[in-house]
């Protein structure tokens, strides 16, 4: 979780890549966000972002903010839809939430801290997550191999391991987490890869340790996901956030 307090004396443009986590942003100063994606004009106060959504635009003024990343393992129970549903698509939270939603920005707008506002969203959350349905153990078990492995594991050994079959791992990973745990394992490697990009290191570097066949699969894989070269990817103002909105030892709430 991370608060954003963007003010200026006009619109600031940024654009969002995609990210293995599903990714929730709730303003609360009354000022929506506007977003034009794959899937047309968005206006809204809050959003919900599918794993592997295309790179969208965010246009915003003046905005307050909480933003949430949130483990695919528990994004269904929390949002209320099956994350095969959302995919890639960013939608509006207020679609799926109802009046919930406009309370928890009234909420968050009335209180003093952001301590506080973390605590009001991971109330919010927990209420959601007990009420829901998880996902099947083996399913969580094997996205966790996934990320562990920054996306190198194999899926065919990620079955034989949980005693399925490679068509039920296919079919129950796909509905529950949104993703094939091939597409699955391409993002959590891109993800890495992308970050090691921002360190610095040369996108031969990155292509030799990610466990990509070469440069040009790296360079393949990073366009697949953001529409641009591994040099201008890594210099994305969204990314360069990441180290002070999440730290390293952090991760997806």
């Amino acid at each position: 979780m991370a608060g954003f307090r963007i003010h200026g004396g006009g619109p600031i443009d940024l654009r969002a890549i995609p990210h293995p986590a599903v990714t929730v942003a709730v303003e609360f100063a009354g000022r929506p966000f506007d977003i034009h994606g794959a899937g047309g004009p968005l206006r809204s106060q809050s959003l919900a972002a599918g794993l592997a959504f295309s790179p969208f635009q965010v246009r915003a003024e003046s905005i307050e903010c909480v933003q949430i990343r949130l483990s695919p393992l528990a994004a269904h129970p929390m949002l209320g839809l099956s994350l095969a549903e959302l995919r890639g698509s960013v939608i509006a939270l207020d679609d799926l939430w109802g009046r919930d939603a406009l309370r928890l920005r009234e909420r968050l707008h009335h209180a003093r801290t952001w301590p506080e506002r973390f605590a009001l969203i991971g109330t919010e959350l927990m209420t959601r997550l007990q009420a829901g349905q998880m996902v099947d153990t083996e399913v969580a078990w094997a996205w966790r191999q996934i990320v562990a492995s920054h996306g190198r594991a194999r899926v065919s050994d990620l079955a034989a391991q949980t005693g399925w079959s490679r068509q039920r791992m296919w079919s129950r990973f796909g509905s529950q987490i949104g993703l094939t745990p091939k597409r699955a394992a391409m993002l959590v490697r891109f993800d890495h890869a992308v970050h090691r990009l921002v360190e610095g290191r040369t996108p031969a570097q990155v292509a030799a340790d990610g466990g990509y066949a070469d440069q040009s699969h790296l360079h393949h894989d990073v366009r697949a996901f953001t529409g641009t070269t591994p040099t201008a990817a890594a210099n994305e103002p969204w990314l360069a956030a990441d180290d002070t909105a999440w730290p390293v030892h952090g991760g997806a709430a």
